[in-house]
């Protein structure tokens, strides 16, 4: 989908998508669709200005990604600047022998040690790996170091790869699809996998803020301890989520304009969420999962999904759930069929994930 922001967005307007079809002996059925970096790209790109062989293949995009976001903004580290990295496995693929079997490098704080060297950031890097939340909640942690004045803008950054654990692990559930996956679809089979890097400015100034910032007016969080790998049935974590970044926000129902919803393409969740929406007041609202395009990128998705709904408030613009047909959850729910303009000032981002785990954030348009 490419290695810039408009790029993805271009695309996603377009209807394009990034999958493609993986096959392996290994899988259910022998294939799934998933979208894969072009690392052949990235280690090109990084070569420009250091040696890719230093680095892992997560910490290359996620160093592109920050210079990127440093670069934009025209910031320096310093003792008032904070740095998160939110991730589901980090390093995980440099444990297979293929990737040389650097077992030291696959530790979480390892990663978090590496990027926080490269760009000189003052204290260490907070990591952010709570299942498939951590996206969007490394957002809300950032809002709250600010609020507490910890800091006064804080990099976000988020990254996951493709992987034989990641794939092996979501094949176990026979959770795959063999088909580009069709959130909240009636004739959805299951999830596809995704692998992106993302990052992001998160301050308190309002000066230089780029054309698309938002203002981040609430967040939530609750986990519902249901299973560790299914969600609640009465969707009681998402609901707790919605209604607190609801009332930290001054926002009821009608103040959402647009809901960019997790939406994996699996059964239980996809009717977790209808039940959640439904349950907070918000069957009507336009609704999307941008999975259609770019699959599930896991500790990424939150991120670059939130990124995606700023665009989408910046251009008025309502981007289709790629691949949706019919519904096939239990709950009346609005998902927008077709891309279309509609005048934007807030939209709602959900997530969900493995051990119960849910999160939810509203932002607004700072100009509008």
């Amino acid at each position: 989908m490419g290695f810039d922001t408009k790029s993805l967005i271009d695309g996603i307007e377009a209807g394009k998508h990034g999958l493609s079809l993986l096959k392996d002996a290994r899988l259910v059925e022998g294939q799934t669709y998933c979208s894969k970096i072009n690392h052949e790209e990235v280690e090109k790109r990084f070569s420009a200005f250091d040696d890719p062989k230093q680095f892992t293949r997560l910490e290359r995009l996620l160093i592109l990604a920050i210079r990127s976001v440093l670069e934009q903004s025209g910031i320096r580290p310093d003792t008032r600047t904070g740095l998160i990295i939110s991730t589901t496995k980090g390093n995980i693929d440099v444990l297979d022998p293929a990737n040389g079997f650097q077992a030291d490098r696959a530790y979480l704080p390892a990663l978090g040690k590496v990027i926080q060297s490269y760009f000189d950031f003052k204290e260490d890097a907070v990591i952010i790996s709570n299942a498939c939340v951590s996206g969007i909640l490394a957002l809300s942690v950032a809002k709250r170091f600010i609020n507490i004045e910890k800091y006064d803008q804080v990099i976000v950054c988020a990254g996951d790869l493709l992987s034989d654990f990641i794939l092996s692990g979501f094949n176990s559930f026979q959770a795959l699809s063999n088909e580009p996956c069709r959130p909240y679809c009636k004739n959805r089979k299951g999830i596809n996998i995704g692998e992106l890097a993302a990052a992001v400015l998160v301050t308190k100034h309002k000066e230089g803020l780029a054309e698309e910032a938002l203002r981040a007016l609430g967040t939530g969080s609750a986990n519902d301890a249901n299973h560790i790998s299914g969600p609640s049935r009465t969707g009681e974590g998402l609901f707790r989520s919605i209604t607190s970044a609801m009332k930290e926000s001054g926002l009821d129902a009608s103040g959402i304009h647009y809901i960019s919803a997790h939406g994996t393409a699996t059964d239980f969740n996809d009717n977790m969420e209808a039940i959640a929406f439904h349950r907070s007041g918000l069957g009507q609202c336009p609704l999307n999962s941008l999975k259609g395009y770019v699959g599930h990128t896991l500790g990424a998705s939150g991120l670059m999904e939130a990124i995606v709904g700023m665009h989408s408030l910046n251009r008025n613009m309502l981007f289709s759930s790629l691949g949706f047909q019919e519904s096939g959850v239990s709950e009346e729910i609005a998902v927008i069929k077709e891309t279309r303009s509609a005048e934007l000032r807030t939209f709602l981002k959900t997530a969900s994930g493995f051990g119960g785990v849910n999160t939810a954030a509203i932002f607004e348009k700072v100009k509008h």
